[in-house]
């Protein structure tokens, strides 16, 4: 089905006689690069990225040559240091707005101002649902983080412990599985509803954790890292309830920031490359929308979780089992 913003849609931007400001929410950003680490603008399509896959040991010199002991005595032992490789692979996020050119010039509004938010938005959905759950991704993507912590092992199912803060901070809680894997937890993703979860939380006295004062907004903080809670619609409530764990450890790449061009002269194709619109000959104008971005978890070895039961790092990009920035309390099942 072909959309497009008519004048019945804009009708509210049209004005009589009436106030010009328009009311709205702002616009939720991307979750996920408001957390991941941001690495410099990629020049091409894909960035090599080495990843330390070896590390190297060092030794205690016994003895010296000719001391009067058997064997070799004195010899410094040799070691090394290896690096894999990762990729980011930079793929297209785009969308076309059409609208008559009488809707704007009727329109006393910049309704292109107005949609330029959302559109940025509706990007941020996209890129949140692929980053956290692999929803849509592309193939050259890496799974999401939720499919991936899941996979590696560390994930917790709410209910486990005695409570569902035992599942995110007793032992074999989701914290303790992000540094089960060498990483330190710097912060929290979680869908919404968690809030009410954790304001119900009290203490051997029956005091909340997380309420201090009924005037006072609540700080969510879990082991003195913050909790962002999305509002864009992208999380998954059904796949997890929060993401742990090193967020630095997971990188993204600009390509192609957000770029905005106005058509004039094109025709518009559905799917099956019938013309939907023909701006030129319909008087009418498009907005067309494109980024490029790359994501991936470099997930390098470190000294308290090297290369056990799984495949190691390589070109393929395959983890090692057990060994993953991230950790999942998920839904009961």
């Amino acid at each position: 089905m072909a959309n497009i913003i008519s004048r019945g849609d804009a009708g509210d931007l049209i004005p009589v006689d009436v106030s010009r400001e328009i009311i709205q929410g702002i616009p939720a950003a991307s979750a996920a690069l408001s957390q991941l680490r941001q690495l410099p603008n990629m020049p091409s399509a894909q960035t090599r990225m080495p990843v330390l896959s070896a590390l190297p040991s060092a030794y205690f010199v016994t003895g010296e040559p000719g001391d009067g002991t058997e064997g070799i005595r004195g010899q410094k032992q040799t070691t090394k240091q290896a690096w894999a490789n990762k990729y980011l692979n930079a793929e297209e996020i785009a969308c076309i707005v059409p609208i008559p050119e009488a809707v704007l010039a009727d329109s006393n509004y910049d309704i292109w101002g107005e949609v330029k938010p959302r559109i940025a938005e509706a990007f941020g959905v996209v890129i949140d649902g692929a980053i956290f759950f692999g929803t849509n991704k592309p193939a050259a993507w890496p799974d999401g983080i939720v499919p991936s912590a899941i996979a590696a092992g560390n994930s917790v199912e709410l209910g486990t412990g005695t409570d569902i803060y035992d599942d995110i901070m007793g032992e074999g809680g989701v914290l303790s599985l992000v540094e089960a894997s060498g990483f330190g937890v710097t912060g929290h993703v979680a869908d919404l509803s968690m809030k009410a979860k954790l304001r119900v939380l009290r203490d051997s006295n029956g005091v909340p954790i997380f309420v201090r004062s009924m005037s006072e907004k609540i700080g969510y903080e879990l082991d003195g890292s913050p909790i962002t809670f999305p509002e864009n619609g992208a999380w998954d409530a059904t796949a997890a309830h929060m993401v742990s764990g090193k967020f630095s450890e997971a990188v993204y790449a600009m390509r192609q920031d957000i770029t905005y061009k106005i058509l004039t002269e094109a025709v518009i194709q559905d799917n099956e490359g019938n013309i939907v619109y023909n701006l030129a000959q319909q008087d009418m104008v498009a907005l067309r929308c494109v980024m490029r971005i790359a994501w991936q978890v470099p997930n390098p070895i470190n000294r308290l979780k090297a290369t056990e039961g799984g495949k190691g790092i390589g070109d393929a990009g395959a983890d090692v089992v057990g060994r993953y920035p991230f950790a999942v309390l998920t839904p009961t099942t």
